[in-house]
């Protein structure tokens, strides 16, 4: 049983979140302001982008770290509909099953978290979110050392790279991307990312001293879009706090106060109706630290 914790008692004050999780299958039995939760245990895109594979692996892992962390609010619920998996490396196929169980939760005014699976997981969710609010202007933050905006190769298809450029195909791209690396993309990606106007925010411009700054520019975002989706590539963190990634990162940044600032301030927007986090990879994981943190970023969400 992956749902299990620290029992002090049935009284609503002692709960933690496992006592809180209702496993589900019907999406009809969703309510207003419910979390939605589905694991998408792939990682075949990032197979097909040549990095290492075992994110499929993660979903269960951070619901395990998950599991024991209090409950802050009095009406919180969060209903776990299981995990999603890659049938015969048809990856588009099982982009398109979360797409689609994604609207579903939306339109019954749910709140959609998935737990990845690789950053493929990024064109899947926001394709879930475009068919529940088709009509609305959607906004993406992503928090991701990479544009992953590459043009697919020919042969390969899709992969954990390609998101934002498959999103760009669809129409005008409403992004914000913080803590963007210089050494991890080539002028191609930053070429790309201008002509797509892709906004972003490199890793060297988050720092205490100028959160006025990155607050304006996420509020910018924020006032110009009507919904907002969220999406966290644990590769974006440091090697140190972040071991089990598929591409890690020595100069990746930390989880400190500045960050928690302006995570926090995303957060609070009451037009985030979805998020995600992506490559944990438990293969390579040391003491669970990396599907802890993704779990620590996840129950920032569920205590707002």
């Amino acid at each position: 049983m992956i749902w299990q914790g620290r029992f002090d008692g049935e009284e609503p004050l002692f709960h933690r979140v496992f006592q809180r999780v209702r496993e589900e299958n019907n999406y009809d039995n969703i309510s207003t302001d419910d979390f939605v939760l589905h694991g998408f245990a792939v990682d075949e895109g990032v197979k097909r982008n040549k990095g290492r594979v075992g994110a499929k692996d993660a979903p269960d892992v951070i619901r395990k770290n998950m599991s024991n962390f209090p409950v802050t609010l009095p009406d919180f619920s969060l209903l776990d509909f299981g995990n999603i998996t890659c049938e015969d490396q048809d990856l588009e196929n099982t982009q398109s099953i979360l797409a689609e169980k994604v609207s579903k939760a939306l339109s019954k005014g749910g709140k959609s978290l998935v737990l990845g699976g690789g950053h493929e997981v990024t064109f899947a969710h926001y394709s879930g979110v475009r068919k529940a609010f088709p009509d609305k202007k959607i906004g993406i933050i992503n928090i991701d050392a990479h544009f992953d905006n590459r043009q697919p190769e020919n042969g390969v298809g899709a992969s954990s790279g390609t998101g934002f450029w498959q999103i760009a195909q669809e129409g005008d791209i409403h992004s914000l991307h913080m803590a963007i690396q210089r050494n991890s993309n080539t002028l191609k990606l930053f070429d790309t990312a201008h002509q797509f106007g892709m906004k972003y925010i490199l890793a060297d411009e988050l720092f205490f001293e100028n959160l006025p700054s990155v607050y304006q520019r996420i509020d910018d975002l924020l006032d110009e879009v009507d919904v907002v989706y969220v999406t966290i590539c644990m590769d974006v963190f440091n090697a140190s706090i972040a071991p089990g990634v598929s591409a890690s990162a020595y100069n990746g940044i930390f989880a400190d106060a500045t960050f928690m600032h302006f995570y926090r301030h995303i957060l609070k927007s009451q037009k985030l109706v979805a998020l995600d986090v992506a490559e944990v990879n438990p293969s390579y994981d040391i003491q669970d630290r990396t599907a802890r943190l993704a779990a620590c970023l996840v129950n920032e969400w569920l205590m707002i």
